[in-house]
């Protein structure tokens, strides 16, 4: 369990880093163009996915290894998680990268509320993650007592 926590805490600390530091800071950098910026911004958020994937994989292998030893260690939060991660790698994220794609062209796009739909999944997902571990946090505290 826990090499769970700790697992569930590292995501949570690239979710935070990268979603809510790392995409608005580089804009701030003198001489940091539009397109330049929207194509690190493809390579860094890309990176994360796979990372997200890896720790969701991860987390998701311990939980059916302690499956038997602990009852009920999936919680609904590690589950929207789930659907969460789903939601952005086959939808939205695929969806992000052509509207990036299309401005780095010079193409001109219509608004869209795409990014910001991705926005309040991060605040979601870092909301269970948090809820996740500070459970399971408690559970080995009681078991340790």
């Amino acid at each position: 369990m826990k090499k769970i926590i700790v697992i569930t805490f590292i995501w949570i600390g690239f979710v935070g880093a990268i979603s809510f530091m790392e995409s608005w800071l580089k804009f701030q950098a003198p001489n940091m163009t539009t397109e330049l910026g929207l194509g690190i911004g493809q390579l860094v958020f890309r990176a994360l996915n796979i990372m997200e994937i890896i720790f969701l994989i991860s987390i998701s292998v311990h939980i059916i290894s302690l499956y038997n030893k602990e009852s009920k260690l999936i919680h609904y939060s590690f589950l929207i998680v789930v659907a969460i991660i789903l939601i952005q790698t086959t939808w939205l994220l695929p969806i992000l990268n052509e509207r990036a794609e299309k401005i780095i062209q010079g193409i001109t796009i219509s608004k869209s509320n795409a990014h910001l739909i991705y926005i309040l999944l991060e605040v979601i997902k870092i909301v269970c993650l948090f809820m996740f571990g500070i459970k399971l946090l408690k559970k080995l505290t009681v078991q340790n007592e």
